[in-house]
């Protein structure tokens, strides 16, 4: 297993590239505006297969770059749940006037709670954690104990619930079931830096 990073765009998000080098697959997950080139270098000078973009949920800081993405590797998949699936068709933030235009997306798989990926010998857990959005999730590697875990919980913090589709109850939840995973478990965020589940619930304000 191979974790790639890059940081970007307007919001300073992170998006993460992980390999099964032995079965020379790999997937991105999420697409910050100006910020996927990198990864997408390194996937194709190490000849790993992109099998798809997963997408932790649908906010513009996330999925900006999906268009781009496609055009490099056409036979990735782009994955999303299903209540999120709007913001990637109409990708418009209300919010904030961006200095740049996202064009439409489309998912090519939606997800639910409980469904089970597979990234080369990998299984992949997916987990929804509304709060943030109504279709945010997390993907679990439970073998690796890795868990991409997207605007939930940004080390030292959690995700804004005050946008107009947050609720600030199924984020309660949502971060309650994801302590339920090991300690140990290693946190990629979509902001800020690599943490793990123990270092957040000793430290993080929002999680005592």
């Amino acid at each position: 297993m191979k974790i790639l990073s890059s940081t970007g765009g307007i919001a300073q998000t992170n998006c993460f590239v992980i390999a099964d080098e032995s079965a020379r697959q790999a997937v991105l997950f999420d697409a910050p505006d100006h910020t996927v080139a990198p990864l997408l270098d390194e996937v194709a000078r190490q000849g790993w297969d992109l099998i798809g973009l997963w997408l932790t949920h649908g906010h513009f800081d996330h999925l900006a770059d999906h268009a781009i993405v496609k055009e490099r590797f056409p036979q990735a998949k782009i994955l999303i749940h299903q209540l999120d699936e709007h913001k990637l068709k109409n990708p418009v933030s209300k919010l904030f006037r961006l200095p740049f235009e996202i064009p439409p997306g489309h998912a090519d798989q939606l997800l639910n709670d409980g469904d089970h990926l597979t990234l080369g010998t990998m299984p992949v857990e997916v987990i929804h954690t509304p709060g943030h959005s109504p279709g945010h999730v997390c993907y679990n590697f439970p073998q690796q104990k890795i868990l991409v875990g997207g605007d939930l919980i940004i080390a030292g913090a959690i995700g804004r619930t005050d946008f107009p589709d947050c609720d600030e109850n199924a984020m309660e939840k949502s971060l309650q079931r994801i302590l339920q995973l090991p300690d140990d478990t290693t946190l990629l965020p979509g902001h800020g830096e690599i943490s793990t589940l123990e270092h957040e619930r000793a430290t993080n304000p929002y999680l005592r």
